[in-house]
């Protein structure tokens, strides 16, 4: 993931999902690859299946 992506998928997380900061901060924390972002954030309950799946959604038209 570029970085121009990875910041347009953090607006995205915000934004659209409406994830707050401190909930994207402790994912990021937790692993080094921003491609386990969002499976971090599910594992950590900071975001539901649905969201999830819009993460994925996402990602794939990215």
């Amino acid at each position: 993931m570029t970085p121009a992506t990875y910041s347009r998928f953090i607006r995205f997380l915000r934004e659209d999902l409406a994830i707050s900061d401190s909930s994207i901060a402790i994912a990021q924390r937790q692993g080094q690859d921003p491609g386990l972002l969002p499976m971090i954030l599910w594992q950590y309950g900071l975001v539901t299946i649905d969201q999830l799946d819009k993460i994925f959604d996402w990602l794939e038209s990215a």
